[in-house]
């Protein structure tokens, strides 16, 4: 076996010494703190055995699909899942991708092009900047969460904007479980003739069809991207917009096209979430909110203000400045019972590491105020 590039030898020590080195590890016995499974969905045997029943009706026994959708991987199940989805998310038409990396990237290395603007907030997710880096377009930072800062931006640069103008964020962000005040962002975008994107893969399930549905604001929004491996506990992702976005998607987005297409059973599965979402899952997402309170009361407490930051949604961080402290912090927990990952600088900024806690709809109260009792003993 040949070595390892200097350069990249170096990489990785200069990781290990930053105590930001990733491993793989697993989380087996351990109370699930961490998962983006948020209404338990993953492991529900309902969805198991309707997948399994929509692949017989359809006489889809197959392992893959055989090729990329434009090929011969355009399976049956492809049409009525993404009717299904388009309809539940109150949107023209939906695009299925292999997943919601594939799906950032696709939309935004295709649709915005030379001579147009990406004002993207500052903390939107890597494969939404990985996609912007495969853009011809410029792109443009504005301050996390910060209207004001995005208008400031564009004003300066609006008489030399000759292209199309996009404004990119999420409704629900990772690493913060934060979201922006979306209605003032659609209202902005309307009334400029901007083109809005929203991803919603954090929201999607916890606020039933996400967040832009639940306001109402659809028909202003030029594109969503939901993903099917949070709360619908399956794989893959969708874009949702126009026919004609999505008729162009399918003619220029490249992780589209050069894909071999999901196989048949993930997208039985994602149907058969998508039915349990409408049916027995509006029970998880009523049990899931209430632990969302439960949690917020605990936080309010005087003893945790200061360690956490604020969220309404199912992720919730507690800051522990420093990747060998906060590393130190979860191996703490993990011995205590509960699995819940520490989040490394360089993936949030140094001196914001945290401790990343996700809830469930299937988290017990008592295992919540257990989860508080180990917290208090890092602080």
């Amino acid at each position: 076996m040949s070595k390892l590039p200097i350069k990249i030898g170096k990489s990785l020590e200069n990781r290990k010494a930053g105590g930001a080195f990733r491993v793989l590890k697993s989380s087996e016995g351990l109370l699930d703190f961490s998962s983006n499974d948020y209404l338990g969905f993953a492991g529900d045997q309902w969805i198991f055995e309707r997948s399994d029943q929509i692949l017989k009706q359809n006489s889809l026994l197959k392992n893959g699909s055989g090729g990329s959708r434009l090929l011969t991987g355009n399976h049956q199940l492809f049409a009525p899942g993404e009717d299904l989805i388009a309809a539940y998310h109150k949107a023209e038409a939906a695009l299925i991708f292999n997943s919601g990396y594939d799906a950032n990237v696709g939309f935004f290395s295709a649709v915005p092009g030379r001579g147009d603007y990406i004002f993207y907030d500052e903390l939107i997710h890597a494969s939404i900047r990985d996609g912007i880096g495969l853009s011809a377009a410029k792109a443009i930072k504005f301050r996390h969460n910060d209207v004001g800062d995005l208008q400031e931006k564009i004003r300066r640069l609006k008489n030399g904007i000759s292209g199309e103008v996009y404004i990119v964020t999420e409704s629900i962000f990772s690493m913060d479980g934060d979201s922006p005040n979306l209605t003032l962002l659609a209202t902005y975008a309307e009334e400029n003739n901007f083109h809005l994107v929203i991803d919603e893969a954090h929201a999607v399930g916890i606020y039933r069809a996400g967040i832009i549905a639940e306001q109402g604001l659809q028909e202003k929004i030029f594109a969503r991207i939901v993903t099917f491996g949070k709360a619908l506990g399956t794989h893959g992702a969708a874009v949702l917009g126009s026919k004609d976005l999505r008729d162009y998607l399918i003619n220029f987005s490249r992780s589209f096209i050069y894909s071999t297409a999901l196989a048949p059973h993930s997208v039985a599965a994602v149907i058969a979430a998508y039915e349990n979402l409408k049916g027995e899952g509006i029970s998880e997402i009523e049990k899931l909110r209430e632990n969302i309170r439960f949690f917020k009361a605990e936080v309010s407490k005087k003893e945790f203000r200061e360690q956490f930051l604020e969220s309404d949604s199912a992720i919730h961080c507690f800051i522990i400045p420093g990747n060998k402290e906060v590393k130190a912090a979860s191996q703490s927990l993990a011995a205590a019972g509960f699995d819940v990952r520490p989040i490394l600088s360089p993936t949030v900024p140094a001196g914001r590491e945290r401790l990343r806690i996700c809830l469930h709809s299937f988290n017990s109260k008592t295992e919540i105020e257990d989860l508080f009792k180990a917290l208090k003993m890092l602080i």
